[in-house]
């Protein structure tokens, strides 16, 4: 879809009877340098909607800036990004819904190409790629490793083809923003986003972006270490709840290996420690391997009834939608005859 067909689509449904529109969400936290322009920008691209500034507890005038620029200003007093995101999906009613940082380093031009699959109904989430060609040289080196490890991380436990996982530019539909619980308190928050919606099988599309230089005064607030664990650390665990079966099996199966191994020395005295102590060792592995398996086998069911549920919830939600839409049809073609 080009740029103005999807500029033509997104202003028809602001403007259609009953529609919410866009809503252009600014998580922030110090970004007096930058967050005026980004407001101005996303205003003169998107003229009908409305822009959402998140002030993450800035010390500088980043909340004046936003106002200043035209934008409605929120205070979370959590400090997170995800945090952050979490009260704009709570508070904020749309139809559609840009999330950016507000940095400067995600082209606004870009937005129309963003919108497109989300407004044409054919993505629920749409991610603004960084990591094409053009973009690659705008990180530096130890996050570009950083990115490729989590997206390699990804990409294998999910059996998914994403090439950006962590990028701050997105675009997402009603049903996805209010119908996703999210948990993350950090900058993880953009992994959550991205394994919530594969396993729960929303519709997500990547579209290159080009990645602008960080404009002068403008700092990353990423803590590579510390954020680094977060991520992977969040990884894991969504690895954990939502395929336990293959999380627990693969501990219960390493575990019986090695409990095989241990019995194997006990038995033949290989090794400096006492064949007793290794044969204990060995039963204690064992155990511990089946109690490992058999978790992985309950909570998948668990798992399994969990999802089960959450598709009758979002038929019936689907419905109800529906049959809301149907009435106020009905009412708007009967104020007409009248």
């Amino acid at each position: 879809m080009s740029r103005t067909h999807a500029r033509e689509v997104v202003t028809h449904r602001e403007t259609g009877a009953g529609g919410r529109g866009v809503a252009v969400l600014v998580p922030c936290y110090n970004e007096e340098p930058t967050v005026a322009r980004v407001v101005a920008r996303f205003r003169e691209e998107l003229p009908e909607a409305r822009v959402y500034v998140f002030d993450n507890n800035s010390t500088d005038r980043t909340a004046e800036e936003a106002r200043r620029a035209g934008a409605e200003v929120f205070n979370e007093r959590r400090q997170g990004k995800g945090y952050v995101v979490q009260s704009m999906f709570r508070q904020v009613d749309a139809d559609f819904y840009v999330m950016v940082d507000g940095d400067d380093t995600y082209p606004a031009e870009a937005v129309h190409a963003l919108l497109a699959p989300v407004v044409g109904g054919h993505a629920d989430m749409s991610v603004g790629s960084r990591l094409h060609e053009r973009s690659q040289s705008q990180f530096k080196r130890r996050n570009r490793m950083a990115n490729r490890l989590v997206r390699s991380t990804l990409n294998f436990i999910f059996r998914v083809e994403l090439t950006d996982i962590l990028s701050g530019y997105r675009a997402f539909s009603r049903e996805f923003v209010k119908g996703l619980p999210l948990f993350g308190g950090g900058f993880e928050i953009e992994t959550e986003l991205t394994i919530k919606a594969v396993e729960r099988g929303y519709r997500l599309v990547e579209v290159p972006v080009d990645l602008t230089h960080r404009p002068e005064g403008s700092h990353s607030k990423i803590q590579f270490l510390r954020d680094g664990f977060l991520i992977l650390n969040t990884t894991l665990a969504l690895f954990r709840d939502y395929k336990p079966l293959t999380f627990f099996g693969a501990v219960g199966l390493l575990l019986l290996l090695l409990a095989c191994a241990a019995g194997a020395a006990g038995f033949l005295g290989l090794g400096v420690v006492p064949g007793t102590l290794l044969l204990v060792a060995a039963a204690g592995l064992f155990t511990c391997g089946l109690l490992s398996l058999t978790a992985g086998l309950i909570l998948h069911s668990i798992a399994r009834r969990s999802q089960e549920f959450e598709y009758h919830v979002r038929v019936l939600t689907d419905e109800l939608r529906a049959g809301r839409a149907h009435a106020n049809e009905e009412l708007g073609r009967r104020g007409a005859l009248k």
